[in-house]
């Protein structure tokens, strides 16, 4: 009996070592999940990663926490890359954002969307043109033509240099043959807003469910956006394709693991993720927020990242001739 129990303990482990997965073996999770978030506390990637671990957590049964800890040194590369970095057990996760897609094309990291397993992309946020309120043009061609005009005066603001919406920004200059003068403001699209509101800038072109608050208070107004379809948010804003310009650039956030992770952690995760984002209690927690979400889960998510890092390969190569 004793030889018999031996062989049947050394049979589980091998059943466990070839299976690599924490998640047949320990019932994963059985600790608490880190949750490393490359951006300042408030924005939005944070607004969305706190939002859709929360849930996740709910959705297991509370047995353990999921602990978000922002790491925004770099522009993010610094956080995304301890995530990289980590052991692909399933306790170290992270957010990465559209920057992973850009930052490589400019030599400015060898980190990449290969290095990571996606579980739920919730948000891909078009860019939006947005000015002061009492600013001398109402639609996209009457801002371009005042940039016209005025070549180099016009102050827009972006999320810093190199960042998804400077790149934004640069394609509007070179799709309508303007200059602006390029104000960073690397905290975030919350200092945006305060500096188009207070004067202090005249325009930018970000993610529009950050400046809802001041757009709804007749404080700012939105001219156009960079995107295939209206938004549900703002249906009445008109697409730059609609007025004769196909631009397309939206700014994602996806929840990953480290590449390698175990299959079985990843579909416990991917699965949870999943019924997270079929309930109304995550459309009406994202709409809440101003943000319009999305359900892009696992491999949609993987080839979503990979589709944006060859066009992001494509344009970045351009703007710089």
């Amino acid at each position: 009996m004793r030889k018999l129990s031996m062989l049947f303990t050394a049979i589980g482990a091998a059943v466990c070592l070839a299976a690599s997965s924490q998640a047949m073996c320990a019932d994963y999770p059985t600790k608490d999940i880190t949750v490393v978030i490359p951006k300042n506390p408030g924005g939005g990637t944070d607004t969305t990663g706190r939002g859709i671990i929360n849930m996740m957590q709910q959705d297991l049964g509370g047995k353990v926490k999921f602990v978000p800890v922002n790491k925004p040194d770099g522009n993010g590369i610094v956080g995304m890359q301890d995530v990289a970095n980590a052991k692909a057990d399933g306790y170290t996760l992270g957010m990465v954002t559209v920057e992973l897609d850009i930052f490589p094309h400019q030599g400015k990291t060898k980190l990449s969307y290969k290095d990571f397993d996606s579980i739920i992309a919730p948000i891909a946020a078009p860019a939006a043109l947005i000015v002061h309120a009492s600013a001398p043009y109402n639609t996209l061609d009457e801002f371009i033509d005042y940039l016209k005009k005025n070549p180099g005066k016009v102050m827009m603001g972006n999320s810093g240099m190199g960042a998804i919406w400077h790149i934004a920004t640069m394609a509007m200059e070179k799709e309508f043959g303007v200059k602006v003068k390029h104000i960073p403001y690397p905290k975030g699209t919350a200092d945006i807003a305060a500096a188009i509101a207070g004067g202090h800038i005249d325009a930018t072109l970000a993610d529009p469910s950050s400046f809802r608050t001041q757009v709804e208070a007749g404080k700012l107004k939105i001219l156009a956006v960079m995107a295939d379809k209206r938004t549900k948010m703002f249906p009445d804003v008109p697409t730059f394709k609609e007025l004769g310009h196909n631009m397309a650039i939206r700014a994602w956030a996806t929840l990953v693991a480290p590449k390698g992770t175990p299959d079985d952690v990843l579909k416990v995760l991917r699965d949870s993720a999943a019924r997270v984002a079929a309930t109304q209690n995550f459309t009406d927690y994202f709409l809440k927020q101003g943000i319009d979400p999305t359900d892009i889960i696992g491999k949609d998510a993987d080839k979503m990242m990979a589709d944006d890092d060859a066009m992001y390969a494509e344009f970045i190569s351009k703007l710089s001739k």
